[in-house]
């Protein structure tokens, strides 16, 4: 609480409004408002396997008969992958190449250690090449595992448990199967750690700067790459209770800094400037009930007008569609949520993923085919699989494929490197707590849907979907991405659903 209020004490103060009264009710009603209405659902063609129960649902009676064993999909299928001992929590790809996100301690248990890089020349049969063991890499990468492709550098930072502290490494990956690191002494000596912390990271568009956000409290490190090889910290502060990802504009001016259940904009110029002693400021914030974790933003345009793609990774507020065009009262304009996460289907959802772990069903990082007028919006789901969705007309999105992996249930044991299967220690889904409380509230929540042969399970869950943290990123007609226990995954989507614009570029926002 002192901490909410030492910073609020320091947040500019706007001018009077016209209408305040008016401004203050509209405000709340939108930080109150929850979506009660699921994107429409993909109309699956030819080869498919579809999904059995409600859009996003893994039910319970096909987690204990077997067949979620099978996995699910629709007009989306895997050409090929390399599952190893699990995917970590997040990854990235650059050319050729993907490179596998670690997580701690179970990455240390081989045999291949710390990050791994693959080679996808051929889709079908991805080939690993070289391992990653600097302290960061072994440390596990959690969500700071980023590429700037315009410099053709990959950064991750060492996060062991939640937050990590010091220790960066940057590589060069023009030769993408081996990359080369740039800075043997700072951030990747033991006896150089950086001041910064970490849970969470990315570039600014041109690579020059890495930030790392250091989620509680909120503390926000600048790290200077102009000369890879010496990393160093150019501005920190402490931007509210909690940082969590972000994503940063195209002029590398603006960042987009998820909060607990929001985001905060706050104006990076003058870091991106190279100022002497640069300050950052605080333009607008937003936050909601409608979800929370937020995870990170996508800052993309419509007609030349900018908006968000902002990602709730708990509390089933899933995607939401933000208008930025005014950056000191950024407005929520649309959502996109599947049927699972809808107030009056959380009873439903109770009901399957106990035995789940923590997370249930909502979006953790997505991933964007353009950055102007995107056509399309590829999102990892945690128990949902990979969702992609026809975002041309952002405010009638629709879906179009997805892929649920087929569940390793039992596996607990094979996957080192899963934080799903360390995870399923816990039982039952307590991100949701907050959201299917206010279902019970609004009387939305029947305690007999509720109900299912799963309920007991309180601890040592049975894997019996998959995790899908990682941002499926664009390939042409392809998704390149990890999940938890099934590790990298290259996904082809058929080409009646989607066709790859002339200039695609995948962008996560960060």
């Amino acid at each position: 609480m002192m901490a909410a209020l030492l910073g609020s004490a320091v947040l500019p103060i706007g001018g009077a409004s016209a209408d305040l009264q008016s401004d203050i009710a509209t405000q709340v009603q939108q930080f109150l408002d929850v979506g009660t209405t699921s994107v429409p659902r993909a109309d699956c063609g030819p080869g498919s396997m579809p999904e059995t129960g409600l859009q996003g649902d893994v039910p319970a009676a096909d987690r204990d008969s077997g067949r979620s064993t099978k996995g699910y999909r629709c007009n989306m299928s895997l050409v090929g992958g390399y599952t190893g001992h699990g995917g970590g929590i997040t990854s990235a790809t650059y050319d050729h190449c993907s490179y596998t996100g670690s997580f701690f301690p179970g990455n240390l248990l081989g045999p291949a250690q710390g990050v791994q890089v693959l080679d996808v020349s051929d889709p079908v049969h991805p080939v690993l090449t070289a391992s990653l063991t600097e302290p960061a890499m072994l440390a596990g990468t959690w969500e700071s595992l980023k590429v700037n492709a315009a410099r053709k550098l990959l950064v991750g930072t060492g996060v062991p448990v939640g937050e990590g502290v010091g220790y960066l490494s940057v590589y060069d990956i023009s030769d993408c199967t081996h990359p080369r690191l740039l800075n043997p002494g700072p951030g990747s000596s033991l006896l150089m750690p950086l001041p910064i912390t970490t849970h969470e990271g990315g570039f600014s568009p041109d690579g020059r700067t890495y930030w790392a956000s250091g989620i509680a409290p909120g503390f926000v490190s600048a790290v200077d790459l102009t000369d890879p090889a010496n990393p160093h910290v150019i501005w920190q502060g402490l931007t509210g209770i909690e940082a969590h990802g972000f994503g940063i504009s195209p002029d590398g001016n603006r960042m987009y800094l998820s909060a607990l259940a929001g985001f905060t904009v706050l104006d990076i110029s003058a870091v991106q400037r190279r100022d002497p002693n640069p300050q950052v400021t605080h333009i607008g914030r937003m936050f909601w009930t409608d979800g929370w974790a937020t995870q990170h933003s996508i800052p993309v345009t419509y007609g030349g007008k900018p908006y968000l793609f902002t990602v709730d990774e708990a509390g089933a507020g899933g995607v939401k569609l933000v208008d930025i065009s005014d950056e000191h009262n950024p407005r929520v304009v649309n959502k996109l949520k599947l049927e699972i996460d809808l107030p009056n289907h959380l009873d439903s959802q109770l009901a399957s993923s106990m035995g789940g772990s923590v997370f249930s069903y909502d979006p953790h990082y997505c991933a964007a085919d353009r950055p102007d007028n995107p056509t399309a919006l590829a999102c990892g789901w945690e128990s949902s699989g990979i969702r992609v969705f026809d975002v041309r007309d952002p405010f009638h999105a629709r879906e179009i494929a997805y892929y649920n992996p087929p569940a390793r249930t039992g596996q607990n044991l094979q996957l080192w490197n899963s934080p799903h299967a360390l995870g399923s220690l816990i039982g039952p889904p307590v991100l949701e707590g907050f959201s299917m409380a206010r279902a019970v509230l609004d009387g939305k929540f029947d305690p007999s849907k509720a109900l299912s042969p799963r309920s007991g399970m309180l601890a040592f869950g049975d894997v019996s979907s998959d995790w899908c943290f990682a941002p499926p990123e664009w390939h042409g007609s392809q998704l390149w991405t990890t999940c938890n226990d099934n590790g990298f995954m290259v996904l082809q989507l058929g080409n009646k659903v989607y066709s790859p614009p002339a200039d695609q570029h995948s962008i996560v926002g960060s």
